[in-house]
């Protein structure tokens, strides 16, 4: 039982209470019974109470069985008790006793039985009255029942007084022969609960951290719960999944791994699927319900199962037996079923475990069989009018099943599935599409029907998937049944589309790919150049023209366009014009009703321009109507925005991870530049050019959007490359100002004003403040106004106009703009104080850095005011403190800690606790940050302006 010794998360409780168990020796003596299912952890909760008591003093001595753990107990039996027990002392305990009293123990069971019983127990009672000692007893499940019968015995009968016994075991039940009898002796049973949410991340992150060198993204965590089901927070479980993974499952991404392989892929490996998939420790499941749950992990990996379906997978099986199988895997908590009837498995990576093991049935023949038996009987359209979760069994049965069956069938479930389960609609038309020819005469009206549903419910994925057989049908001759679905009121609409898909997963929808067909105006081209070209504007592909075309408002009188979020010609012309301001998008707004947006809406879609939001842009102008999936890049890039205006950027850098992996992993995404450039821009704010040079790094220069330009001054500038930096910014702003994209150019000229000031630059500040005043006559936008009330407010050290710069900044919720003015109202305000203190407050939250600090010292040695402190009374960390805030962000654990400072963990728990009450904060993340961001008190530091160049 002795292990290798190793960390234990989340059971701190636990192991307390087995170990004030173990110590309780004397008059205070208890039986206790520690439970848990196949790896909570139960033993090692045991063993590392054992280490507590021993080093409190006691001896721990084990008892066992003949037979039961010879590994263990071969070089350390001494006392046999004539009952199959033995006597177990690993650590030599028994050797402090006095001879007598050990040739008294060794004696005392020779008799065997009842008697023997007995006189071991007194001979122990005696023996612990020289030496205090405890007993474990691990393994309580496995051992025999005449063995069971005699512990019972022991403990209930014959207990040793004086000597606490601490039992560990799987919980049996209830009517297992023996087990009611050693529950019943003892006197507390502690039952192991899975490990909270949080215990379990941090096994996964000091797991992940061990084997790869760095930490675990806190999202790989989640998706190994999920995985789990049934078995989240289970410590083996956890452990057994992220043993699956390997260096292509795993990406480095801002010194974090995160997850890039399939959520539904996640696994336990084989040797754990038996112990905990199927609950079976010491013999493997039956033939049949091994088979069984193959097929069923198969089949549930491709489509919807429901109770009664089961009876039609295996029509060979007798139906008895059927049932009886069915009833184990649902008993066994291996399957389960919700009230509908719709079978899944407990343990969704027991399932992914199972798929990895070989099958001689095979799905697709499965799935075919299942349907043929009711299409034989009541026709194709029938069955899938009557059963359209069928449909994906279709989609998986391919050839087996013949297209004059399954496309009629695929067509009825979908349309039966429309309003009441849209995805497997969707799927159902994506599956009749595959089978269809472009010659036949129902594939134009199958693709308006998928592509209306999916533009309904936001499904981006669902409309790229109609590319292949929209481009099929594009370049094949129209015949008479055809032709009038290639007309602008048909093809134009699904091209139209298919495009609108592609810019939310920022693939660049090219008008090459869309060709018109044969005798046909080039209408199709049209739908896709317009919706490309609004993209380019949007930093998704090169800029590209936008067609000619009339964009007044004529009302759609056909009320199911009018739920459709595809805008019309002048809200497109709106959104565009967005992205340049000014007369542009006064006269978009002219081109539609009156109330058709608002001041706030317009506030709103300029804003989002700025920032190349093209899903937030979209919300702004279409409202209700603007549906989109959560998980499409541009939908989370959206949410990203605006997790950085409000400050909460470790969410959004969050966003920036994910958005990388998926256009790195899903097939439908294209190429996230924007959240990239984003991620850059607050990874160099926070004063991590590194991680920021990284990020910008994997963005092609010839991206030439503002908010690249933005990036790219800062992270040069801050690099050393202040001449090439400024410079390349110059020529930004004039191409995007050449091109026609001024929202977000404002923010370029105000770094360029705020940097020069900063390097006492006055011709430069006010170059730029002329740019900003020309550029505020072109766009007239509220963000262009705030930049240029700002850029007055240095230039002419004129607080009322950053005041009111301020005010409007605030309304609208940019927590970074707003510090910065903070950071101006030191340089322009009567009284620099509340201003600096405020800005300091502020920024340390944003975890701003380097940048940030130099300007504040700066002005505070400008305006000649100390740069105030936020925590007077923090002590100056020490060079040992330092030394661990060191160890800690490089991610080490506790263990590796302590072998380097040569210390015990207990030393550095205390060590790191004191640490983070001085340095207020809360866990090992925020430690980090403020250690990265410059937020710790340096010894120099707490008595004086700090000094960035320290660093």
């Amino acid at each position: 039982m002795r292990q290798r010794r190793r960390e234990i998360i989340g059971r701190d409780n636990d192991v307390r209470e087995v170990a004030d168990t173990l110590c309780a020796t004397g008059a205070a003596a208890r039986v206790l019974l520690v439970t848990a299912g196949a790896g909570m952890g139960k033993t090692a909760v045991v063993e590392q109470a054992w280490r507590t008591a021993t080093q409190a003093g006691v001896a721990v001595m084990r008892l066992g069985w003949e037979d039961g753990d010879a590994e263990d107990t071969a070089d350390s039996i001494v006392v046999a008790t004539g009952c199959g027990l033995v006597l177990a002392d690993p650590d030599d305990c028994l050797l402090r006793l006095p001879t007598a009293d050990r040739v008294r123990l060794g004696a005392s069971a020779r008799d065997g039985g009842v008697s023997g019983l007995s006189a071991f127990s007194n001979a122990l009672a005696a023996a612990a009255g020289q030496m205090p000692f405890a007993l474990i007893v691990d393994g309580v499940e496995r051992m025999p029942r005449h063995l069971v019968d005699a512990l019972g015995l022991l403990l209930r009968i014959f207990r040793p007084h004086g000597v606490p016994v601490v039992m560990a075991g799987r919980p049996l039940p209830a009517a297992a022969p023996g087990h009611a009898q050693l529950t019943a002796a003892a006197d507390q049973v502690l039952e192991l609960q899975p490990l909270r949410s949080a215990d379990a991340a941090t096994l996964v992150d000091t797991h992940v951290t061990r084997r790869f060198g760095r930490p675990a993204e806190p999202s790989l965590a989640d998706a190994v719960s999920r995985a789990l089901g049934t078995l989240a927070g289970n410590p083996r479980a956890v452990l057994s999944v992220l043993d699956t993974l390997d260096g292509q499952d795993l990406l480095e991404l801002d010194g974090q791994m995160v997850l890039t392989r399939a959520e539904k892929d996640l696994r336990l490996t084989t040797e754990d699927a038996f112990l905990l998939g199927f609950g079976r420790p010491l013999a493997s499941p039956e033939p049949e319900i091994l088979k069984a749950a193959i097929v069923m992990a198969r089949v549930l990996d491709h489509a919807e199962v429901h109770v009664d379906d089961v009876f039609r997978l295996a029509p060979s099986t007798g139906g008895r037996s059927l049932e009886r199988t069915l009833e184990r895997l649902v008993t066994d908590r291996i399957l389960t079923a919700d009230p509908q009837g719709s079978l899944s498995f407990a343990v969704p990576a027991f399932a992914a475990a199972l798929r990895t093991l070989p099958s001689r049935c095979g799905v697709r023949v499965t799935s075919a069989r299942l349907v043929t038996r009711l299409t034989d009987r009541l026709g194709a359209e029938a069955t899938g009018r009557g059963y359209p979760r069928l449909a994906d069994h279709v989609a998986d049965a391919g050839p087996h099943l013949d297209d004059a069956v399954a496309v009629p069938l695929l067509l009825a479930a979908a349309r039966a599935d429309a309003r009441t389960n849209w995805p497997r609609s969707a799927r159902a038309y994506a599956a009749a599409l595959h089978r269809l020819t472009p010659q036949d005469e129902r594939t134009p009206g199958v693709l308006q029907e998928a592509s209306g549903l999916s533009l309904r419910h936001g499904d981006h994925n669902g409309l790229l998937a109609l590319g292949e057989p929209l481009f099929a049908l594009l370049d094949t001759p129209p015949t008479e049944h055809t032709e009038d679905a290639g007309k602008p009121a048909g093809l134009s609409s699904i091209v139209a589309a298919w495009a609108w898909g592609a810019l939310h997963e920022y693939r660049v929808p090219r008008t090459d790919d869309v060709r018109p067909r044969s005798g046909e105006p080039a209408d199709p081209v049209h739908a896709a150049a317009e919706l490309t070209a609004l993209g380019s504007l949007y930093g998704i592909g090169p800029l590209t023209p936008r067609p000619e075309t009339a964009a007044r408002y004529t009302p759609n009188t056909d009320l199911e366009q009018r739920r459709m979020p595809l805008p019309s010609p002048a809200e497109l012309q709106l959104v565009a014009a967005a992205v340049g301001g000014g007369t542009g998008l006064s006269r978009a707004r002219q081109n539609l009703p009156p109330d058709a947006i608002g001041d706030q809406a317009l506030e709103q879609l300029c804003h989002a321009a700025a920032y190349a939001d093209l899903a937030g842009a979209l919300a702004a102008v279409l409202g209700d109507r603007y549906i989109a999936a959560s998980d499409g890049a541009a939908v989370q890039y959206g949410g990203m925005v605006r997790d950085y205006l409000a400050g909460n950027w470790e969410a959004a850098l969050t966003a920036a991870r994910r958005i990388e992996v998926r256009g790195r992993t899903h097939a439908a995404a294209g190429v996230p530049n924007l959240p990239r450039v984003l991620a850059a821009e607050i990874h160099c704010t926070r004063g991590d050019v590194k991680r920021a040079a990284a990020w910008l790094d994997l963005v092609p220069d010839s991206f030439d959007h503002p908010l690249a330009a933005r990036a790219r001054l800062a992270i040069r500038w801050w690099s050393g490359q202040r001449k090439d930096a400024l410079e390349d910014a110059w020529h930004d702003v004039q191409r995007a100002r050449k091109s026609g994209r001024l929202a977000g150019v404002e923010r370029v000229l105000l770094r360029i004003l705020l940097l020069n000031a900063l390097e006492d630059v006055p011709k430069t500040v006010q170059h730029a403040l002329e740019e900003l005043e020309t550029l505020y006559e072109e766009a007239a936008t509220p963000m262009a106004h705030e930049a240029l009330l700002l850029a007055r407010g240095i230039a002419h050290h004129d607080a009322d106009s950053v005041l009111t710069a301020r005010r409007s900044i605030q309304r609208r919720g940019d927590v970074h703009l707003s510090v910065i003015s903070s950071l101006c109202l030191n340089y322009t305000a009567d009284d620099p104080r509340r201003w600096l203190t405020e800005a300091r407050r502020n920024a340390y939250t944003l975890g701003m850095g380097r940048a940030f600090r130099t300007a504040v010292t700066r002005v505070a040695h400008l305006r000649g005011t100390p740069v105030p402190r936020l925590r007077q009374g923090q002590e100056e960390l020490t060079e040992l403190d330092i030394r661990l805030v060191r160890m800690v962000s490089d991610g080490a654990t506790n263990r590796q800690i302590a072998a380097e400072l040569a210390c015990s963990q207990k030393t550095v728990e205390r060590r790191l606790t004191r640490l983070f009450q001085r340095t207020g904060s809360r866990s090992r993340r925020e430690l980090t940050a403020a250690w990265l961001n410059g937020g710790l008190p340096w010894p120099g530091t707490a008595s004086g302006p700090y000094n960035p160049d320290d660093n």
